[in-house]
């Protein structure tokens, strides 16, 4: 199975922590169990589920469940222990039924984009193949397996494989998995689409209804090498987190523009890629949080920790968003590399109309760091003429003709430290040789690309285009001198000691949330007031973070970590020299 089963230069999740330098880039942030074990291998597993009569092995879409079986028979048999398997898959509608289920929510010919589905994954199933399901009485154990093995009727040891969402996308370039009630793989950007818009809803739904009592939780992505948790301490792991601090395991994607800053930059990656575009900092619909014990590493998704323990992370933002965390970071790296596409966000209202997403991407760019020529492209020229600029983007796009974008689109000189504000509605665009780390409410996928420099993608294929859906939502008023007037951040300072000094980088009236920037000399304590805070060290080399509680974590450039609302209230040290930089995002 090895090297066949992902398409991908990323490595595979190690086992145990490799370790990392004092000050550096940690890719593998885990958060060590405050009570029980993580277990290694099948065999383990086996020792477990020998003691049940029926067990129950749900799990994730995209989870090798055909191959746990074959280890766990494999054991089972040397200790003379009979099993009798029975594939929830058998239970499911045909593919046919299926396929007229999910279509209304993919969007039809659209490469892209389909709407949120309102299924459940009962809806999957032929209830009277559910209910006929039954335990067998000539084997010592049975186990139903697959995802919704749950549904059926029976009553059981439950046991939920997980698979994080970066393996699931490298498992489907390499044709190795397929849509949930497919038989067999598409192309993966179709997949993906599927993905997004129904699978993963309908059992992350699924998932939250199983977590407040599941017995075992695997994390399946070695498909060699399980690491496996008691339910009872992966709740008391999950409980820790939304009263301390945490930082999600972040995962790196090569793209047609990308840099490489992050090749120069953090430590662990593989070297072999042409480039690294995207770092997912906190993207959270697609992070894992990795948990360790005994330097042993099992990472789970984490919506576990937003359907455990949402009101503890988010407080007073609970009641608005739920189990939805609302602000994600991540990376854009253009260094040495090019221009992203030009593009725009779509309204809160069209994007629930047209994809049932509850709210939209409201960007900013904050400039980690520059070289001396780098640039944004923000706004329109004051002489914007749109029907002109529709018409010149299609004509570029029919043609495959490069157009002359700064006639219509305002080119900003960018510098490390710079915030420009992207609402929705705002045509913009990353230049070359920047490292953005980019700040914006958590949906990630609705970006309406109009021009994209007549390149193709790395598969060597166009990326599609959405002139339409851009012109339905670009505010042509943002244009001219208002660019920099509304655009621009301006920093101001709110208080400032001997200790730190704090600055209020005002996002836009459209932003859901607002930015800090704290300048640490020595020591400051921050009260949560009933709200999580996001932060990002971008300058310096490392500062600690203690909890009220008393736990204490390490933080380094360039990372992204979390402070839930029932921390209470961190203190935060700079232990390197000179100043060191975070900045902050909170719901306003």
């Amino acid at each position: 199975m090895a090297g066949s089963h992902r398409r991908t230069a990323q490595y595979l999740l190690p086992l145990q922590h490799p370790g990392t330098t004092p000050g550096s880039y940690d890719i593998y942030p885990a958060h060590p169990l405050p009570e029980g074990e993580i277990c290694t291998g099948f065999t383990t597993l086996a020792a477990e589920l020998m003691k049940h009569r029926v067990v129950l092995l749900d799990g994730y879409i995209g989870v090798f469940f055909k191959d746990i079986k074959k280890q766990l028979i494999r054991l089972f048999e040397e200790q003379n222990i009979s099993s009798s398997w029975i594939d929830i898959y058998e239970a499911m509608l045909p593919e046919t039924e299926i396929s007229n289920l999910t279509a209304p929510f993919l969007g039809g010919d659209d490469p892209l984009f389909g709407t949120r589905t309102t299924l459940a994954l009962s809806d999957f199933f032929d209830a009277r193949k559910l209910t006929a399901i039954n335990n067998d009485d000539l084997a010592a154990i049975t186990v139903v397996y697959g995802c919704g093995a749950s549904l059926c009727g029976l009553k059981g040891f439950t046991v939920y494989a997980d698979l994080p969402k970066n393996e699931l996308q490298f498992r489907a370039r390499a044709g190795a998995v397929s849509n949930l009630g497919r038989q067999n793989p598409v192309d993966p950007k179709a997949m993906y689409k599927q993905f997004y818009f129904v699978d993963w809803v309908v059992l992350n739904r699924h998932k939250q209804s199983l977590l407040p009592s599941v017995d075992i939780v695997i994390d399946a992505q070695r498909p060699d090498e399980i690491t496996w948790i008691k339910g009872t301490h992966l709740r008391k792991a999950i409980k820790s987190l939304s009263k301390n601090v945490f930082r999600v395991r972040p995962w790196f994607e090569p793209g047609t523009w990308g840099g490489d800053w992050m090749l120069r930059n953090i430590d662990g990656l593989n070297r072999e890629v042409p480039n690294y575009a995207w770092s997912f900092e906190l993207i959270v619909p697609e992070n894992g949080l990795l948990l360790s014990h005994n330097n042993s590493l099992l990472e789970v998704s984490f919506d576990t920790l937003m359907f455990l323990e949402a009101e503890a992370v988010l407080g007073d933002a609970y009641q608005e968003f739920g189990t939805d965390f609302p602000i994600r970071f991540d990376f854009l790296d253009t260094f040495s590399g090019g221009n992203l596409s030009v593009q725009c966000h779509p309204h809160k209202e069209y994007t629930k109309k047209h994809f049932n997403e509850n709210f939209t991407q409201e960007e900013t760019y904050y400039i980690l760091d520059a070289a001396e020529d780098a640039t944004v492209y923000l706004g329109f020229q004051e002489d914007i003429n749109p029907e002109a600029f529709e018409l010149a983007l299609s004509e570029s796009y029919q043609e495959n003709r490069e157009l002359d974008i700064e006639k219509y689109v305002k080119k900003l000189p960018a510098s490390k430290h710079d915030l420009f504000l992207i609402p929705p509605g705002t045509v913009h665009a990353s230049g070359k040789n920047n490292m953005v780390l980019e700040i914006s409410s958590t949906p990630y996928i609705f970006t309406f690309k109009m021009y994209d420099w007549v390149r193709p993608d790395l598969d060597g294929k166009p990326r599609p285009l959405n002139i339409k859906r851009a012109m339905e939502n670009l505010c042509f008023d943002r244009r001219g001198a208002k660019v920099e007037q509304e655009l621009v951040c301006r920093p101001a300072l709110i208080r400032e000691d001997k200790a730190h000094s704090l600055f209020h980088l005002k996002t836009h009236p459209d932003h859901l949330y607002d930015v800090h920037r704290i300048h640490l000399k020595s020591t400051v304590v921050i009260p949560t007031e009933g709200k999580f805070m996001v932060f990002s060290l971008v300058e310096g080399s490392r500062v600690s973070l203690t909890s009220h509680n008393g736990i204490t974590m390490h933080f380094n450039y360039a990372e992204t970590f979390v402070v839930p609302a029932a921390a209470g209230f961190i203190t935060l040290v700079n232990e390197g020299g000179g100043t060191a930089i975070l900045v902050k995002a909170f719901v306003k």
